[in-house]
């Protein structure tokens, strides 16, 4: 079982590889999920990526089989991002594309920032650049207060997906996921990402990047990332239909296929 090594515990990663040996190498692609997702929500990214791609998924710090941080330690954009990179340097990857969702996005960005050589195309699905504009922050808090992980996360599944999104058996297996999360790490993330404002340095991120975007998220309207794809300097957005803040997860799909267009008319290999 892989764990990569930090200064505050160890993180889970596990590693896809399908590619024929005989196929060109192309860079791999590196996940990062959401609070109260976890990595298995990439698995439908797989069929439109495996072929051509090696793929590397972690659990985020405080969830999952990775170390969940007592309830008075400090988080912060900068922990997140070297966690981040510590995952890609155990996995092997010098050079990479990186997706994530939610604050998994806004993290990337910043390691984007943080490292731009390392980051060959940037992916940021329901996610925003600046978590000012999150709405519905303090409900959260009032939720974990008075129904606990489960109670957070049966008002969540309503943010995240439209009745008759999943079949029975995949909203199930979500669920389940979601409440695995312990309130501490949900409000500690959920501060980091409240705390963060990239506006100011959105023209340092150059690498081609891709935006996949909810049409109804509560969390962050469209208008907010249609100022984020202004900001940046090689960027394009797909909005999709019917959808609320579990996009990765409920179009899977149609996400995995929009992400390997982009990769493949790039070429960043």
């Amino acid at each position: 079982m892989p764990f990569a090594a930090t200064a505050h515990g160890t993180l889970h990663y596990d590693i896809v590889d399908q590619v024929a040996p005989w196929r060109e190498a192309r860079l791999p692609i590196l996940f990062h999920h959401g609070i109260g997702a976890s990595a298995g929500i990439w698995a439908g990214w797989r069929p439109a990526l495996t072929d051509a791609y090696r793929l590397v998924t972690f659990d985020m710090r405080g969830y999952g089989r990775s170390n969940i941080p007592a309830e008075e330690f400090k988080w912060s954009l900068d922990l997140l991002v070297d966690d981040l990179f510590a995952v890609a340097d155990a996995a092997g990857l010098s050079r990479f594309h990186l997706v994530g969702e939610s604050i998994g996005g806004t993290v990337a960005m910043a390691a984007v920032l943080a490292r731009p050589a390392r980051i060959a195309t940037l992916t940021v699905s329901n996610g925003a650049h600046l978590g000012a504009s999150i709405q519905r922050a303090d409900a959260w808090r009032r939720q974990l207060e008075e129904g606990g992980s489960k109670g957070w996360s049966d008002a969540f599944l309503r943010d995240r997906f439209h009745d008759g999104a999943l079949s029975p058996e995949r909203r199930a297996w979500f669920a389940a996921e979601q409440e695995k999360w312990s309130p501490a790490s949900i409000l500690n993330a959920l501060g980091v990402l409240i705390g963060t404002d990239l506006t100011p340095r959105l023209a340092d991120i150059g690498c081609p990047t891709l935006l996949l975007h909810p049409d109804a998220s509560p969390f962050i309207p469209v208008a907010v990332v249609a100022d984020l794809l202004k900001g940046l300097p090689d960027a394009e957005l797909n909005i999709f239909g019917r959808s609320r803040h579990g996009l990765p997860f409920s179009h899977a799909v149609q996400c995995a296929q929009a992400l390997r267009s982009f990769l493949d008319s790039r070429r960043a290999d």
